[in-house]
């Protein structure tokens, strides 16, 4: 399974913040501008919860296991892989979505005298930065459940010869 690349989750949250910005600009010259709902932080926030608590057990699990204590449980090698999986695909996500959110709320902040405008932009603002936990706490996860490096093999499947 290929590493999370930061690079790749930076280039969604840009493209998705341009979509959205400009998507926010045109369908506000129609009249109306779709609302950022006030649980799109909390889902975020609640998804990096569960991602970093996924990742701090696997951790104390593996921890319990290098140093052989009796009552250890162990980690659940298909467990992991598919923490990992669900990591990657909450980090992805979360970028695509604050990336729509904080596209929306550079929008708003044009328009802050606006009570109910200055609420959306509170709104995508926190979901940006709940987003941003997510990916951490995604990255996190995967650096929990990251193998450690075999001396013997050089990454290209093949056992080297002497």
């Amino acid at each position: 399974m290929r590493e999370l690349r930061i690079r790749v989750l930076a280039g969604v949250f840009v493209v998705a913040g341009v979509l959205s910005w400009a998507g926010a600009r045109l369908w506000n010259s129609v009249g109306t501008l779709p609302s950022v709902p006030l649980a799109a932080p909390v889902v975020l926030a609640v998804i990096a919860v569960i991602l970093l608590a996924t990742a701090l057990s696997i951790r104390a699990r593996l921890k319990a296991q290098r140093e052989r204590r009796p009552e250890a449980k162990g980690v659940d090698p298909l467990m992991a892989a598919r923490a990992v999986v669900f990591g990657h695909a909450s980090a992805l996500v979360a970028a695509l979505v604050a990336g729509m959110y904080g596209g929306t709320g550079v929008f708003l902040l044009e328009s802050l005298d606006i009570p109910a405008r200055r609420d959306q932009a509170i709104y995508a603002g926190l979901s940006v930065l709940a987003g941003i936990g997510v990916i951490a706490a995604a990255l996190f996860l995967e650096r929990v459940c990251k193998l450690p490096e075999d001396d013997e093999n050089d990454g290209t499947g093949v056992a080297p010869t002497v």
